[in-house]
């Protein structure tokens, strides 16, 4: 197991938790319906890549190198996808809208490393 990866993954989906309440009790009224949306999405991919950082810190001790190259991919998938979103849902800021899918391919490319390692072992 790579501990790293799953402290980063406990820690983000803490992260997700403590924003989507901050956001359900203290932001629902503050935020425009189309904003807090945004700040929503940003809570939801946080949470389903925290799993993937968990999944991989487990995957590096089968894949190796794949698994830990993913971690990194899905730590700065979070910072740039949800990270943005955040920035854009609470500043509203349009600009960083466009910043939005470098995150999102960073997570595609993360689970591509998973993919591709996974095939890739030839131990049993």
């Amino acid at each position: 197991m790579d501990k790293t990866l799953f402290i980063v993954g406990a820690a983000s989906a803490f992260i997700a938790v403590v924003l989507g309440a901050f956001a359900a009790h203290l932001l629902k009224d503050k935020l425009p319906p189309d904003m807090f949306n945004v700040f929503e999405v940003a809570v939801r991919y946080q949470m389903y890549h925290a799993f993937a950082l968990l999944i991989a810190a487990f995957a590096a001790n089968w894949i190796g190198n794949y698994a830990t190259i993913a971690g990194w991919l899905f730590i700065a998938g979070i910072i740039i996808f949800s990270g943005s979103l955040y920035a854009l849902s609470c500043s509203g800021q349009k600009w960083l809208g466009a910043v939005t899918p470098i995150g999102g391919l960073l997570f595609l490319a993360g689970w591509a490393f998973l993919f591709v390692g996974a095939i890739s072992v030839t131990k049993k």
